[in-house]
């Protein structure tokens, strides 16, 4: 009796390895490629924005409350926050003049504590911060907020248009 045997193609793992690391490569490329800029982000939130929304972007407790003099505490910029639902432009406006002048021209009845930084960040700086702020949301956010910008017709990310400052970068 003779012993046949069957010889099943085998897998071309050569291949699919070489599919794995270019595509591993590509993704590296694209992460490295951007997380000087996250990183500057971050080092900037740290400096400028965590003493009052947390290290953690999670803001400060009862937030939705007014304290005595009616200010409401500085939010969160995570997921559970309100953060996500303006577009990039009125974000920056809000970091660059504080938040009282925004409320005002927006005619929002209400009492913000958020210092204005223009005079202390750069549109670069205020750039990072924010992309390091939405680089934490989760996918769903980041395309709502996304949208946001899409529906108010922003060019870039972060331009306004009418503004007098011009678009920031």
């Amino acid at each position: 009796m003779a012993i046949t045997r069957s010889f099943a193609p085998r897998p071309a793992w050569g291949w699919w390895l070489c599919v794995i690391v270019a595509g591993l490569a590509v993704a590296a490329t694209w992460f490295f490629s951007r997380s000087p800029d996250l990183q500057r982000g971050a080092a900037l939130y740290a400096a400028h924005c965590a003493s009052c929304h947390g290290t953690g972007l999670e803001g400060q407790p009862d937030w939705k409350i007014p304290d005595a003099e009616g200010v409401l505490p500085a939010p969160p910029h995570d997921e559970t926050g309100h953060t996500w639902h303006h577009d990039d432009a009125m974000l920056a406006d809000y970091i660059r003049r504080g938040g009282q002048a925004v409320l005002d021209d927006m005619g929002v009845p209400m009492t913000s504590g958020m210092p204005a930084f223009g005079d202390v960040l750069s549109k670069d700086d205020i750039a990072a911060i924010l992309a390091f702020i939405k680089s934490r949301w989760p996918e769903r956010m980041r395309a709502i907020q996304a949208g946001r910008n899409a529906d108010r017709g922003l060019t870039d990310a972060l331009s306004r248009p009418g503004r007098e400052e011009g678009p920031l970068p």
